[in-house]
């Protein structure tokens, strides 16, 4: 006890330094999700390189087109946001021909700039600036270029909110002196009150047992941008942030399993009156303690009436499959047999759009029968980037006669929950003013509310249990030269995709060491070639949601491309990729030796434009050691680790809007690869040294 004494005396210490850093330095979560305003805006520049890349393609959403400017500096490209604009990101995502000096300026009126960025010693890739700026235009002017080319971005992104009074994170505590109520208390000297005095040198403590969880009353519903928790010694491995609207139904903001104590600061969005941290797995073993419990909001109290997701009181999903009809639909080019019935499916990887020959016009309106009279609470708009400005939600008895029930000229695009209150057995988007040159188009128009003729959606996958169970393990135990476990993994040979060089072969390069280790061994031959090894479990273990992580020493050198992902199931069954949803647990280049990247792709978001981040260790080597790459995943959100650290968290709230669809609530299978060569590592040079070894210590899901 004596030594427990000393450590919380040590932990108290650590957690008044550690309250007097974060106050010295205003440090608060990190703001919530901004808005994406560049798409589809005006943009100019400086030149073209030729027709087939105008200014337009950096700012139009698609990941395969660009803009190119001549071969000369400086030059620049510039985005006419459509009003003014606070301005806190810019994600620019250089094709090859990037620039090496340039800086980012804002505008009132397209002459007067002032520079908010500026560097000499860019890289190139994709790369997020966060500025602080206002102005209607946005300008990128590139004075130093890296190649002997112009300048090239595959897109130009400018993230802020409209005005310049977006509310940030606050910085007041807003649970402090807050109603507390605790699951159970260690004794009368440890209340749960105690958390929220904003003293110190008090603190809550439950008894031992698993689960426990301390609750906040706000007092009136708010958004929740952020939370710190002050830890006493007795802290909580595996934990959830949670909010509710009434104190029994909770939304988890945020979740972990890897809870590194002492001091957290989490950034996160939701809204609630009530906040609890539910912990499910402690540290020790005694129970769990906190000498503070502060929550940051953001935006102040919620409007009560204001969009909730799920819909309110007994409303149904009324719209699933019901026969639809448009003004007109596309049927060609990129978007084959996008029907209005893809609107309907509840699969978030299809879309309906107006014709790309007669319907890029307006009025356009796409509607749905939900086949009897129903009462509409709630209607659920996910955007494609060709989204409505201005639009009307109506309904109708008899498809002919039609009332607004929801109108806007201030359409934001991506998801789009609208509560509403009308009657009808037809419902109707109508749409009267484009966002950009194309049409419109939705990944998903669902219809909420009672009565109708609900057929019921496929049911989702079930979540996983918490704290997670091993379900499926491969610890690679094989005498030296056998090869993997052909009950659990399948040789997945032929050429690679993304420009690689290497043939994949059928069980050559993958074998055991003998010492508890796939290797994966990437080779260039006699004759110049390059060969090396992928596996996958697609024949036998197809999951949805779980705790996957494996440990892995990577290669590295120039030209090396190790990778350790997943790939929706449907993929084998006809969905093609994008659509299918490729979840990168751990991808690494060669020639970036410090860094390794957790990226999501769906049809929205793809290839250079995928939704992730790096984790670097500055410096250091990945390929030196083995490290433990690990995503938990649910139907909320996904969380992405590296030896335990958690470095990036795609939430389904904030990627439905500020990316697209969230295409992840079906099953995966998993692939290991170590591919030579392609668009990102780029080939082989003089330095790169072969063979070159990945070795897989084990591959684990729990669920």
């Amino acid at each position: 006890m004596t030594n427990r004494r000393r450590s919380l005396i040590l932990a108290l210490v650590v957690t008044v330094l550690a309250s007097l850093v974060l106050a010295l330095n205003g440090n608060t979560p990190a703001k919530a999700a901004d808005t994406l305003l560049s798409q589809g805006r005006t943009a100019t520049s400086s030149s073209v390189e030729n027709a087939g890349t105008p200014a337009s393609a950096a700012v139009d959403g698609d990941a395969g087109t660009r803009w190119s400017s001549a071969a000369a500096d400086p030059q620049w490209i510039q985005v006419d946001l459509g009003a003014a604009s606070s301005i806190s990101r810019i994600t620019l995502n250089w094709e090859a021909a990037y620039a090496k000096a340039f800086r980012i300026q804002t505008s009132a009126n397209g002459t007067d700039w002032t520079s908010v960025y500026s560097t000499t010693t860019a890289t190139g890739g994709k790369q997020t600036l966060d500025v602080t700026g206002s102005g209607r235009y946005v300008r990128l002017t590139g004075t130093q270029r890296a190649t002997a080319y112009g300048y090239s971005l595959w897109e130009f992104q400018v993230f802020g909110g409209s005005g310049a009074t977006e509310a940030e994170c606050g910085r007041t505590n807003a649970a402090l002196n807050k109603p507390a109520s605790a699951s159970s208390t260690e004794n009368a000297g440890t209340p749960a009150s105690a958390a929220v005095d904003g003293d110190a040198g008090t603190r809550w403590s439950s008894a031992p047992g698993d689960p426990q969880w301390l609750r906040i009353d706000l007092g009136s519903r708010q958004t929740i941008c952020g939370v710190q928790l002050s830890w006493e010694a007795a802290y909580a491995k595996a934990y959830q942030i949670q909010t509710s609207t009434d104190g029994t139904d909770w939304t988890t903001l945020h979740s972990t399993t890897t809870g590194p104590g002492a001091t957290e600061l989490i950034t996160l969005t939701g809204t609630g009156r009530y906040v609890r941290v539910y912990s499910t797995a402690r540290a020790t073993e005694y129970g769990i303690s906190l000498w503070e419990f502060q929550v940051f909001t953001g935006g102040g109290d919620v409007d009560p009436g204001g969009p909730t997701d799920p819909p309110p009181g007994d409303s149904v999903l009324l719209s699933y499959d019901k026969p639809a009809t448009a003004s007109t639909y596309q049927n060609a080019n990129s978007c084959v047999g996008c029907t209005p019935a893809k609107a309907f499916d509840h699969d978030p990887a299809t879309r309906w759009a107006t014709s790309d020959s007669d319907g890029w016009v307006d009025p356009g309106w796409i509607s749905v029968d939900l086949g009897a009279t129903a009462h509409i609470t709630q209607v659920v708009l996910q955007w494609d980037p060709a989204y409505a400005t201005a639009y009307q939600i109506q309904t109708s008895p008899d498809g002919t006669n039609w009332t607004s029930v929801y109108s806007t000229t201030t359409g934001k695009g991506f998801k789009e929950t609208l509560n509403v209150d009308g009657d009808g057995r037809y419902v109707r988007m109508y749409g009267t003013a484009r966002s950009n040159g194309y049409g419109y188009s939705l990944w998903g128009f669902d219809v909420y509310g009672t009565g109708g003729d609900p057929t019921p959606p496929p049911a989702a996958p079930p979540a996983p249990h918490n704290p997670p169970q091993l379900v499926w393990s491969d610890e690679f135990n094989g005498p030296a030269g056998t090869k993997p476990d052909t009950g659990k993994w399948t040789q997945d040979p032929g050429n690679g995709q993304n420009g690689e060089l290497e043939t994949y072969t059928n069980g050559d390069n993958t074998n055991m060491d003998g010492e508890g280790n796939l290797v994966i061994e990437a080779r260039r031959e006699a004759d110049g070639s390059y060969t090396s090894g992928r596996i996958n479990t697609s024949n036998h273990l197809n999951f949805a949601y779980g705790h996957v992580e494996a440990r892995i020493k990577v290669s590295g050198t120039q030209g090396l491309w190790p990778a350790f992902w997943m790939l929706g199931s449907n993929f084998n069954t006809g969905t093609p990729w994008p659509n299918s949803g490729e979840i990168d647990i751990m991808e690494h280049v060669g020639s970036v030796a410090d860094s390794v990247y957790s990226t999501l792709h769906a049809p929205a978001y793809y290839g250079g434009n995928g939704y992730g981040e790096p984790y670097t260790l500055a410096g250091k080597d990945f390929a030196s050691d083995f490290h433990v790459y690990a995503v938990d995943w649910d139907a909320d959100h996904m969380t992405f680790s590296v030896d335990g650290n958690a470095f990036f968290t795609a939430d389904k709230a904030t990627v439905e809007a500020t990316q697209g669809p969230w295409v992840y609530d079906h099953p995966f299978y998993i692939i290991l690869n170590n591919a030579v060569g392609g668009d990102w590592p780029g080939s082989p040079d003089a330095s790169t040294v072969f063979p070159q070894r990945m070795l897989i210590d084990y591959v684990r899901v729990s669920q």
